[in-house]
């Protein structure tokens, strides 16, 4: 499928499905080859060396295969009949992208503080975060539903849409094993600070490029947005950027904080242990459920004009390629 028509395409798919639950999903295959990966690579009295070899192992053979059988797929479905190698081109890009379920479940949740629910409100974050929830308050909720889908807009939306328009949906989906694989091995924590480092230093590159266009989505979106402030999102973005301990979750975040005038950031307690962090837009007020409603918006806008990089990335490759 022309990749021109194949962003616009598996997106259109994606509004309309979103991530159904009964669904054979790629990315459950693809952690679940993790898991089998990480028994038969790992032993309990590895050394660090032997760790981070066997991790770089692990995470480069995921991503490669993950790769090379989205290719064959696609190859043996065109093989069959082009209509057939269509047809799994445009349900496999729709798997990378989760624009409506991010949008659905931070909904979800800003519903919930709407009606004073709070402990609903708490149950139904744990959905879209990893960090410790039971004694959040609204303003803690809020912040972390804006936190959530600022950074998920870059990884869950703009990431999978730049390399589907450098690479199509092989790429796409290689970048998905990427992000399954540091969602699950790439911590910083005793178990898998070495066997892990591979996984995360590949998602940090991966990820570079997309998370600075969110930022730059986000602020061109504030523009059309009611409410936000596209001068606020670029100055707040330049000035705090670099300041989150990931370096690039800082950048969508702290541009989301510059529009909404919202204090992001700061410590959040993970499985009971306080993580510090610093505050993005920290001369800005709390968070508040209107401006998490207000979020979701400006990163719905923010991923139609990331769908409109895409296509204008790849119309101008397609360009050069006739040359």
């Amino acid at each position: 499928m022309n990749r021109s028509l194949l962003l616009p395409a598996s997106y259109l798919l994606d509004q309309i499905a979103g991530d159904p639950e009964w669904l054979p999903h790629p990315v459950r295959l693809i952690g679940f080859a993790i898991l089998r990966g990480e028994a038969v690579l790992r032993r309990s009295d590895q050394t660090n060396t032997v760790e981070l070899a066997t991790g770089a192992i692990l995470t480069f053979a995921v991503v490669g295969s993950t790769y090379w059988l989205t290719a064959q797929m696609i190859r043996q479905a065109h093989h069959c009949s082009r209509s057939l190698g269509d047809m799994t081109e445009l349900l496999l890009g729709w798997t990378c992208l989760a624009a409506r379920n991010l949008q659905q479940e931070a909904t979800t949740v800003t519903e919930a503080l709407e009606c004073g629910d709070i402990i609903l409100a708490r149950r139904r974050l744990t959905r879209i975060v990893g960090r410790d929830t039971d004694q959040l308050s609204a303003e803690e909720i809020s912040r972390a539903v804006i936190e959530t889908v600022a950074e998920s807009a870059s990884d869950g939306i703009m990431a999978p849409l730049f390399y589907m328009a450098l690479g199509g949906v092989p790429l796409a989906m290689a970048y998905k094993a990427v992000n399954t694989l540091d969602s699950m091995i790439g911590h910083a924590d005793a178990k898998y600070f070495y066997f892990g480092k591979a996984a995360a230093r590949l998602d940090d590159v991966a990820n570079y490029l997309p998370a600075r266009l969110t930022a730059l989505a986000v602020v061109a979106a504030s523009q059309l947005v009611n409410h936000s402030d596209p001068q606020g999102a670029w100055h707040t973005w330049q000035c705090d950027g670099t300041k989150h301990k990931s370096p690039n979750a800082g950048h969508p975040e702290s541009a989301m904080a510059g529009a909404l005038h919202v204090a992001l950031g700061g410590d959040n307690t993970y499985e009971g242990e306080l993580i510090p962090a610093q505050r993005l837009g920290q001369e800005f007020p709390p968070a508040t459920t209107s401006k998490a409603t207000q979020a979701i918006r400006l990163v719905s806008v923010a991923s139609l004009i990331g769908l409109s990089l895409g296509v204008l990335l790849t119309t101008f490759i397609q360009t050069r390629k006739r040359r």
